[in-house]
């Protein structure tokens, strides 16, 4: 299954890569949608995978390291959080989760173990 290819990544990018770099980013980004969303994603991938994959493609190179901000002399250079490495961002979570079919939202399931719960004793004065 192919989330995303070299040629889509080069024209949204406009570079071209090496075999090997996109080896590392189709990797790097179908290792990370897996992550979370497990093999849900069906071949081909439903509606909504292939952006999301593809925009973090390219973002995988331009700051694979996750740095946030960097200085040289009086240069200072910040990256917003959509431009760190493969992370997804909340927004891409939940259009992967939803484009799966999983909850993309908070809900009011407890799924912790009943006897994890805290005890509690009511007392009544008579």
């Amino acid at each position: 299954m192919e989330l995303i290819s070299k040629p889509n990544l080069e024209a949204l990018t406009g570079r071209t890569y090496s075999d090997a770099e996109f080896e590392v980013i189709d990797l790097m980004t179908t290792d990370t949608i897996r992550g979370e969303v497990g093999d849900r994603i069906s071949d081909p991938p439903q509606p909504g995978i292939a952006s999301v994959a593809l925009g973090m493609a390219a973002r995988v190179l331009v700051n694979a390291a996750g740095i946030s901000s960097e200085q040289a002399g009086g240069m200072l250079i910040s990256y917003f959080a959509s431009q760190i490495g493969q992370a997804m961002s909340s927004d891409e979570r939940r259009r992967l989760r939803r484009s799966v079919g999983l909850a993309s939202g908070a809900s009011s399931l407890d799924i912790a173990p009943a006897d994890t719960a805290p005890s509690m004793s009511v007392w009544r004065v008579l």
